[in-house]
């Protein structure tokens, strides 16, 4: 007796492919910790008070309404193609992620990552996250 072809299996286990996995996402990173909405990253951006750094710069607003903190990341198309800037976001986004129980509570973030990020060592982004959290604690 053969083993059930890959297609039988599929089908018994509802997937589409071996490597599309259902869930809930990012693993780590859920939707209430990131931003969203474009409305929700203009009010950051109006109203927020700016940080700059060698590997991005970012706004931080105060939201009081709110437990945890959001976090949003926004690369502007002139890093590169799209490519370089989905590199660039999924290796700060990685890093925040990381890091996220060291923001406080009550935060909105929008990162928006320079094109220095895209070449510096991992660690020097994790710094200048953990620099970023630390400031908007304050």
């Amino acid at each position: 007796m053969a083993a059930p072809s890959w297609p039988a299996v599929a089908r018994a286990e509802g997937r589409s492919s071996p490597s599309v996995r259902r869930g809930s996402g990012i693993a780590g990173f859920p939707k209430r910790a990131r931003l969203l909405r474009s409305k929700d990253f203009r009010r950051v951006y109006d109203n927020g008070a700016k940080f700059s750094g060698p590997l991005f710069s970012a706004f931080c607003l105060r939201n009081n309404g709110e437990q945890g903190v959001r976090v949003g990341f926004t690369c502007p198309r002139a890093l590169g193609g799209a490519v370089i800037r989905n590199r660039i976001k999924r290796r700060v986004r990685e890093a925040v992620r990381a890091r996220l129980e060291l923001a406080g509570a009550g935060w909105e973030i929008v990162i928006n990552p320079r094109l220095r990020a895209k070449t510096a060592p991992f660690a020097q982004i994790e710094r200048e996250i953990e620099k970023l959290f630390q400031r908007c604690a304050n």
